[in-house]
């Protein structure tokens, strides 16, 4: 407070009878302060006056910003212009705005006046009156150029306090501003590492959402100077730094395929392996730092960002290979084998796994060769599935291991039939649990939730291969030691209607509606069960509303569609008619159609639907796959028009009419968009052939021009050439003329001669030599006429002779021709 009444003291002077002034109290109310202060600032011709008003503005500016920024944002706005040689003037009036446009609320603020909710959005106001004119942004980004601390580091906070309040406005500015970014750039290689960590979070914040700026500031180098920084902290052992430069790196890479492209072919891929390094066992007595696992939470999601199955299949291929070639993925093997790595570490990299292998046929291959540290050994997939049977596991843990799996069997059709042959009868002796087993195991579980994920990573064994689910057919299985052999399809039947889970229920029909989806032999053995028909007629008709109940009605709706799709009429029984008339019967079409739509319009499958990884805040909400609600998808439309053809009439029942309006509706969503993506091909094309049209037509102005000049005695050129002709002749005639003409004026002028002698000795000349004399005149003014056409002829005939030689034609030069006859 001292310092500021010294402030006080240079700037609003003394009382009258000399005593200072001591704070604000002697001068009258805080704005009358605040408004004498801008005065001095705007009016002061002396430099120090200036600086002091400042800086007494900067100390008013957290207690009173309402008034600084309302009376002086124009003055700190004329001081950063006038005075800007001045480091301390201008790092008084940079503060003053940082803290008049800051976001948050300061305690020493007074909100008597103004409320505490109002105080909020104060710094976003008048952030937009400091925006109003976007030079102020420029003139900002010039202050970074000043390498004293004093100016440099304001105005880092305050162009971070500007993002905060407007994000989008700024990203605009900068974006346009001449050298904008690559001054921003610069303050990375600042060896201050304040000024350097400041820049850090000013452009996690300006690349945020922004595919522009993250493409120009990846091509400025922004990766190698992120990882030289990341070396410099330490790696995934360093502090907070590392993590701020891992965050501005997923903000470059997240859905920006160009950046992606531009970090693999960088090798930067390679340099990311430092991140995994992994203490020794028993290194960590008391547990890894929370800043290890931010750090390798957030490389992880950087590999994620790579490999992600929402980037094109070309991006994530390559990413993959190069994953492989690192040496990432023996690393994220290791992580995944490792004792004491906390589960939020390992969760993440589990799911990092399973991306970087999905769809990889040779990563794949590798991970299944992967082998845990167990006792007997044992591979480690089987590992994880045992983690996510164990229902004393964490649930995200036992979800991010499915999706591990789900990854793992994607495409792998020969993972798919190691998997089924683990569950097949065999002569040869086990020696360890197998991958089947557990999965098995999981289905019989008392856990709802081993139910679900065991009937989910089950059934990816059998997604698009027909072969696999005739050979799951073969699978037997004993519930208990003394029971007889019973048949997987009527094990997991039985499982489903005893069950009084919804959870249960669902992963059970998820598992039977992939199984029995075109596979007329698994239909077969379905309908031959006989308790299955009329447990699903029963669900499909009932009204309870309870607990997700109406799911469990859809889906066996859905799967008795797919009995009458599919359906081969094998079993007398329950033949395509029958359960057409069964349905139309026992349900109703108007109820079993209604029961079928309530699945895709579920809350939970939408969210399903949309990432292949499963998510849920609660085991309860995990009810849908994301391969399943591709299937039903579909089949929707398939199980509607099936069920919708025939009426017990013989007419097509309202239903069905609905039925087929709906599979009409979604041929015409195709047939749009197949004319959409055509009307996109064909105005691509035809805007090349626009801009090949205008080629065209500029290469033909330029063709004619040239043949114009160069095309021979056509067109033009003809008529220059007869024109020149003309000329020639013309001056061929005048010629004659002029030679004519001079051997008169030689007779004359011999003439003249003789009548000069005679006048000399005649004093009274005659009038025959008057006459003479006259026409002696006329001629001579003949002879100045024709030397002037002569000229003009001359100057005609060399423009002609050049236009001639420029045409190609060889034309001789009068010297050269008077040359050749003196030869001759």
């Amino acid at each position: 407070m001292d310092y500021f009444t010294s402030g006080l003291k240079s700037v609003l002077g003394t009382q009258q009878h000399g005593q200072p002034i001591s704070g604000a109290e002697t001068v009258g109310s805080h704005t009358e302060t605040v408004e004498r202060l801008v005065e001095r600032v705007q009016s002061s011709t002396l430099l120090d006056d200036r600086r002091d008003a400042c800086r007494a503005l900067k100390a008013l500016s957290k207690k009173y910003r309402v008034q600084v920024g309302a009376l002086g944002m124009d003055a700190l706005r004329f001081i950063l212009e006038l005075d800007k040689q001045d480091c301390e003037t201008v790092s008084y009036a940079l503060d003053t705005l940082c803290n008049v446009m800051c976001p948050e609320v300061f305690e020493e603020e007074e909100s008597s006046e103004t409320g505490h909710e109002a105080l909020l959005h104060v710094g976003e106001q008048f952030t937009e009156m400091f925006l109003k004119h976007p030079e102020n942004v420029s003139l900002i980004l010039g202050f970074l150029e000043e390498y004293d601390f004093k100016v440099r580091w304001p105005a880092l906070k305050l162009l971070t306090t500007l993002l905060s309040n407007r994000v989008r406005d700024i990203q605009e500015i900068i974006l346009v501003s001449p050298m904008g970014l690559s001054k921003l750039m610069d303050m990375l290689g600042d060896s201050r590492e304040v000024i350097r960590n400041e820049t850090l979070l000013l452009l996690i914040h300006l690349t945020k959402g922004n595919a522009n700026i993250q493409k120009i500031v990846a091509f400025e180098n922004a990766f190698d100077r992120l990882f030289d920084v990341i070396a410099e902290e330490g790696y995934s052992d360093g502090g907070i730094v590392v993590e701020d430069c891992l965050l501005l790196m997923l903000n470059l890479l997240r859905n920006n395929t160009s950046n992606q492209n531009f970090f693999k072919e960088g090798s930067y891929i390679q340099r990311l392996v430092s991140m995994f390094h992994l203490p020794p066992d028993g290194a960590e007595d008391g547990g890894w730092p929370p800043q290890k696992v931010a750090n390798l939470l957030c490389v992880l999601q950087v590999v994620r960002c790579l490999v992600s199955p929402s980037n094109p299949n070309q991006v994530t291929s390559s990413c993959q290979k190069a994953l492989s070639t690192s040496g990432i993925l023996e690393a994220l093997s290791s992580i995944l084998m490792a004792n004491g790595v906390p589960a939020e570490a390992l969760t993440e990299a589990i799911c990092t796994l399973g991306e970087a292998i999905r769809g990889c046929m040779a990563n794949q291959d590798y991970f299944s060769s992967v082998m845990a540290p167990s006792n007997p050994p044992n591979v480690a997939i089987v590992v994880l599935l045992m983690s996510m049977v164990n229902e004393k596991q964490p649930f995200i843990l036992r979800t991010s291991v499915l999706y591990c799996f789900q990854c793992y069997l994607f495409k792998n059709e020969v993972a798919q039939a190691q998997l089924v042959q683990t569950l097949l009868p065999s002569s040869a002796e086990v020696s360890r649990i197998t991958s089947g087993q557990l999965l098995c195991s999981g289905l019989f579980s008392h856990d709802a939730l081993s139910n679900w994920l065991s009937s989910i990573a089950l059934s990816h064994a059998l997604i698009e291969n027909p072969h696999q689910k005739e050979n799951l057919l073969r699978v037997l299985l004993a519930p208990n030691p003394n029971s007889a052999p019973v048949s997987l399809m009527a094990q997991v039947s039985v499982l489903l209607q005893q069950s009084c889970r919804v959870q249960s229920k669902v992963g059970f029909l998820i598992l039977l509606a992939t199984w029995l989806s075109h596979c007329q032999l698994a239909v077969k053995t379905f309908l031959e069960v006989p308790s299955n028909i009329p447990y699903l007629t029963s669900q499909a008709g009932s009204t309870e509303r309870d607990d997700n109940e109406e799911i469990v009605q859809g889906l066996c709706a859905f799967l008795m569609g797919i009995c009458l799709i599919f359906n081969d009429d094998s079993v007398s029984t329950y033949t395509k008619e029958s359960l057409r008339r069964l349905i139309d019967n026992r349900v109703g079409l108007e109820t079993f159609l209604s029961k079928l739509s309530e699945v895709s319009r579920h809350e939970f499958y939408s969210k399903a639907s949309k990432l292949p990884q499963p998510k849920a805040q609660a085991s309860s909400e995990l009810l849908f796959d994301y391969e399943f609600c591709k299937l039903f998808k579909v089949l929707e439309g398939m199980v509607v028009k099936a069920v919708g053809q025939v009426a017990s009439n013989g007419e097509l029942s309202e239903a069905a009419m609905i039925a087929q309006y709906k599979d009409m509706i979604r041929e015409q969503d195709k047939t749009i968009k197949g004319v959409q993506e055509t009307i996109a091909k064909l105005a691509e094309e035809k805007n090349q052939l626009q801009a090949s049209l205008e080629r065209i037509t500029n290469e033909n102005a330029l063709l004619k021009a040239m043949s114009q000049v160069n095309s021979g005695p056509e067109g033009g050129h003809l008529e220059l050439v007869t024109e020149i002709e003309r000329w020639k002749e013309e001056c061929r005639i005048r010629d004659m003329r002029i030679s004519q003409l001079e051997s008169d004026m030689k007779n004359l002028q011999v003439v003249q001669m003789t009548s000069e002698v005679k006048n000399v000795s005649l004093e009274d000349g005659s009038v025959e030599d008057k006459d003479t004399n006259k026409e002696v005149e006329k001629l001579l003014a003949d002879q100045e006429d024709l030397l002037v056409l002569i000229a003009d002829q001359e100057q005609k005939l060399t423009v002609f002779k050049e236009r001639l030689r420029a045409l190609g034609e060889k034309i001789e030069d009068d010297d050269e021709d008077d040359e050749n006859e003196e030869v001759i």
